[in-house]
Parts: C-alpha cells; sequence; structure tokens
C-alpha cells in the first residue's frame, strides 16, 4: 500500500489560475449549512464554475467533493467566492495536487508553473506524484484557525498576506496556502 505524504505549503505569488494538472480534486468544507437546501443551493452555485466536471455532497461531514475538469484552469478564489455567493463560508480545502520532480529548496520553496509554492513542513525534497494538502489560507480556514496556524508558522509573511519571491515583494492572493 503507497502512502500519501501530506505537505504544509504557502503559496505565493500565486497566478489565478492552477492548471488541472496540478490539481485533479478536492474536498471542499462548508460552514454554516442547516438543511438540505442549503447544501442544495451551494452545489448549484459551485456547479455554475466551468473547470469543475461534478459536485458531490456529503451532508453527514458538511463536504463537497469537487472533480475539476482534465486541462481546465482552476480558480480556487473563484470556489471561495461561489460558496459565499451561496450565503456561506469555506471551512477548509483540501487538494489532491499532482508533481511532476518538482524540488523544494531549503526554504521550503517551489515554483511550478509560474506559481510558487511554500511548503510548511516539507524542506529539500523532490516532489512526485500525488500529494494531499489542506489550505489553510485565512479565506479557507477559519479564523480561530488561521491565528492558530499564524502563531505556529512562524512567518510574519503569512501573518500580513505579503512575502518576498525572488527579491520581489509580492502579495499572498486569496488563495495563497498552507498544505497540510
Amino acid at each position: 500500500m503507497k502512502a500519501i505524504k501530506i505537505f504544509s505549503i504557502i503559496m505565493l505569488f500565486f497566478a489565478a489560475n492552477v492548471s488541472a494538472q496540478q490539481i485533479s480534486s478536492a474536498d471542499l468544507q462548508v460552514t454554516g449549512l442547516t438543511c438540505s437546501m442549503c447544501s442544495n443551493a451551494t452545489q448549484k452555485s459551485l456547479e455554475t464554475l466551468n473547470f469543475i466536471s461534478s459536485v458531490k455532497p456529503d451532508l453527514n461531514k458538511n463536504i463537497f467533493v469537487l472533480t475539476f475538469k482534465k486541462d481546465a484552469n482552476i480558480n480556487l478564489d473563484l470556489v471561495r467566492k461561489k460558496v459565499q455567493d451561496a450565503g456561506f463560508s469555506v471551512g477548509g480545502l483540501t487538494a489532491n495536487f499532482n508533481f511532476n520532480q518538482v524540488k523544494i529548496d531549503d526554504k521550503g520553496q517551489a515554483v511550478v508553473d509560474g506559481n510558487v509554492y511554500r511548503f510548511v513542513n516539507a524542506k529539500s525534497k523532490t516532489l512526485n506524484g500525488t500529494v494531499k494538502a489542506s489550505i489553510v489560507d485565512k479565506n479557507f480556514i477559519s479564523g480561530a484557525a488561521f491565528k492558530k496556524q499564524a502563531a505556529t508558522a512562524n512567518s510574519d509573511a503569512y501573518a500580513s498576506g505579503t512575502g518576498v519571491v525572488n527579491g520581489k515583494k509580492n502579495t499572498y492572493l486569496p488563495f495563497s496556502s498552507f498544505l497540510r
């Protein structure tokens, strides 16, 4: 049995879209759902995104399993926005990222297709294959979870939302993330 390693990561200077080759699926936890109508509203809102091929709700866990279309550009910020448009909040997002010989430097940073990922718990490694990761950006976790993460991240950049990549100051976009 192959064990899937779970890493923590920050995405800095993240492009607006992520290729489906990088993210194949995600488990989206939504907070504030109280009934099946809430779930239906969220599902219908998510299904309007052209890069999602299917949305399967799990009402017991308030999770929506998202499958992305092959070769589509995925915008995680739009996923968050659709949840908010339905009247709810994102409580967590865990995605399956597919990496092909991605080298993480000694600072925990890797560049893939112009997107910068900063890993919290992986340094000086090469990733190849599927990596399951949870997005822990303040827009993808609860306020309490973000506060706790910011305290343990030991990074002013995470709390402030800005960071320096290759000598340039960059803003963490809404889906800048730590992955667990």
